[in-house]
């Protein structure tokens, strides 16, 4: 079973940055993309950010150019760096990995903006 474990979650003002870390159980090497999503009160999940194993990443409009997907292979670890947050940025954020063989989601860790 994959384990992913999110860390990085907190309470920041608008304008403030996070980083939120994944730590996967398996080789990023195993996965076919990595993705960030979050799921804000009373609202559905969303996709906020993806990464495929060829390298291709994608943003959701709302936070292109704010935030940015990157992986570190040595440390099978995604990242989901948040520059400019705002307090419409405030969810529970998700990481999600997907391999030949499935799909895999980690618990969520709470971001939470004040204004």
């Amino acid at each position: 079973q994959v384990q992913l474990v999110e860390s990085g979650g907190g309470l920041v003002q608008a304008g403030g940055s996070l980083r939120l870390s994944c730590a996967a159980s398996i080789s990023t090497r195993a996965m076919t993309a990595m993705g960030w999503y979050r799921q804000a009160p009373g609202k559905q999940r969303e996709l906020v950010a993806t990464d495929t194993s060829g390298g291709s990443t994608d943003y959701a409009d709302s936070v292109k150019g704010r935030f940015t997907i990157s992986t570190d292979n040595a440390k099978n670890t995604v990242y989901l760096q948040m520059n400019s947050l705002k307090p419409e940025d405030t969810a529970v954020y998700y990481c999600n990995v997907r391999t030949a063989w499935a799909d895999y989601w980690g618990k969520g860790t709470l971001v939470t903006v004040s204004s």
